[in-house]
């Protein structure tokens, strides 16, 4: 080789170096960190074990969020035990979620988690909400009013049974 090509710097590499790469937002790292977190936290136990600390980690989640998604969250968390009693509460991603033999059936987003401009309530594919060729399964949440807590109701009740 010529001693021109041995000093060359190929464009390529200097110019990747001042763009910023597009890929996870750092929310969403944090939530696949969360993820792997829950998994190592979880190997190993009882179902019994789960369930109550299953019950104690959601509401601190709850606990840590900011106005309105507290509030939600909470009343949320009342609506699906009262809904649905054989859902057990975990985390899924450190969102409060909700399992049926291990499986999350659904699960509350707080607004702050992802910065967006609402919360989220959505359902898994566990969810036994199949209606036709095409149902809902995640909401977007401003606030709940009675109208909205009874059709959450009515929702869990059905993607459990």
């Amino acid at each position: 080789m010529s001693p021109k090509k041995d000093t060359q710097k190929s464009a390529k590499s200097t110019t990747a170096v001042n763009k910023k790469l597009k890929g996870f937002t750092d929310e969403e790292r944090a939530a696949m960190k969360e993820r792997v977190q829950e998994l190592k936290t979880s190997a190993g136990r009882g179902p019994r074990a789960d369930k109550a600390e299953g019950e104690s980690a959601v509401l601190a989640k709850i606990a840590e969020m900011r106005e309105p998604d507290r509030a939600m969250g909470k009343r949320l968390h009342a609506i699906i035990k009262a809904s649905a009693p054989a859902l057990s509460p975990r985390t899924w991603y450190g969102m409060p979620a909700y399992a049926k033999d291990g499986e999350v059936v659904c699960f509350f987003q707080p607004a702050q988690k992802f910065k967006t401009r609402y919360a989220t309530f959505g359902f898994s594919d566990a969810a036994n909400l199949d209606e036709g060729a095409l149902w809902p399964v995640a909401f977007a949440l401003k606030e709940l009013t009675p109208t909205e807590e009874a059709r959450i109701s009515a929702l869990v009740k059905k993607a459990v049974s």
